[in-house]
């Protein structure tokens, strides 16, 4: 804690991250009610559904219905399907792991918000710098013809290179050293043999472990040309919904890639000493729902620092928004979820510091 910092002041840092996996580390265990699966009834893939409510109007689920009927039907995708996973990257030795990759004690939600001191503040800028950099490089790599697993091996390359552990590497038993997520995925998917094809997006989840601090970000790239679909979502058109006679409900359809950042952006400007964590939700579900999107509901965003995932948890969310279905469906590797119907999906996140005078980004190159 700063020396003679109000507790309102008191500067904290958030980031994103949530999954089956992670449990609450408290004797109270609030967070895991909030989330529902039933193990009895699940075969090839896992529901995960949010004991939450949200109420939708009838315009809006005239809305989200109506984008599923006419842009997912005419879809030419095929479904994502796991490919084949190598085996872990090997770390040196003289480079030091989280706590996390040695215990035996599965990965869990830290109870308590960290509050960094002028060290640990410089800490986790050198942290969250480098997790940029490295996301920065990831992004070039992006292109068709590549293997998500090659992504990982120059991912992994890059952060060793800078003494620096890759975070999601044995975390909860996660194999690889970062996340790789391709059009339906929403989050956590697992690097392997799935090579990139001209029109996919991709999530790039990059957690870096420096000097015993997480810096935590992703981004959402575009692989080689996208379709005509595509093409006219970033042309941003505009549509006309007749509602009755005398009411027409002016609609600007942008891509999604572009949404989900500014959700992001939106909810960080607002970000400040005071500012109630729902009021930070409000802001991404009110742009997403703007544009017709949207926003899965099963991941929060999350205090980072010392441990990568502890309080604050920050409902809603991390922003990942969707084209279509809301409802996340688990595969069998304990990890990836897609979108139940397929629609693509996109997510953007930065680790950010919460000063006396707002936020400040950390995950910037």
């Amino acid at each position: 804690m700063a020396s003679g910092m109000s507790p309102q002041l008191q500067m904290r840092l958030k980031s994103s991250f949530m999954g089956e996996r992670l449990l609450r580390c408290s004797r109270h265990h609030p967070l895991p009610q909030l989330f529902r699966c039933d193990p009895v009834t699940l075969t090839a893939t896992k529901h995960v559904s949010m004991q939450l409510s949200r109420t939708l109007s009838g315009l809006t689920n005239l809305l989200f219905n109506r984008r599923n009927v006419d842009e997912l039907s005419n879809s030419k995708r095929k479904r994502l399907k796991p490919g084949k996973v190598s085996p872990p990257r090997q770390v040196p030795k003289n480079i030091p792991r989280p706590p996390y990759v040695s215990s035996m004690v599965p990965a869990g939600l830290v109870s308590g918000a960290e509050v960094h001191d002028k060290n640990g503040i410089e800490c986790m800028r050198a942290s969250g710098r480098l997790a940029a950099q490295v996301l920065q490089y990831a992004g070039t790599l992006v292109k068709p013809g590549i293997m998500t697993d090659e992504i990982d091996q120059a991912v992994h390359q890059m952060i060793i290179d800078n003494g620096a552990y890759p975070s999601p590497l044995g975390y909860g038993g996660f194999p690889k050293s970062v996340c790789t997520s391709i059009n339906e995925c929403i989050c956590h998917g697992i690097p392997d043999s799935r090579v990139l094809e001209d029109g996919d997006i991709i999530n790039i989840d990059v957690t870096v472990y420096l000097n015993g601090y997480h810096g935590d970000t992703s981004a959402t790239f575009y692989c080689g040309d996208v379709d005509d679909e595509a093409r006219k979502l970033v042309q941003c058109p505009v549509e006309y919904i007749l509602l009755s006679p005398s009411k027409i409900l002016l609609l600007l359809l942008c891509p999604l890639e572009v949404v989900t950042k500014e959700c992001l952006d939106k909810a960080i400007s607002i970000c400040a000493p005071g500012v109630e964590f729902k009021k930070i939700g409000k802001a991404i579900q009110d742009h997403a729902d703007k544009y017709r999107y949207g926003v899965v509901r099963q991941f929060v965003g999350h205090g980072v620092g010392r441990v990568f995932h502890a309080d604050p948890v920050i409902l809603h969310y991390k922003p990942m928004l969707t084209i279509g279905s809301i409802n996340p469906v688990m595969w069998n590797d304990n990890w990836t979820v897609v979108t139940e119907d397929g629609s693509l999906s996109a997510q953007f996140e930065h680790t950010i510091l919460i000063t006396p005078d707002g936020a400040e980004i950390m995950t910037q190159c």
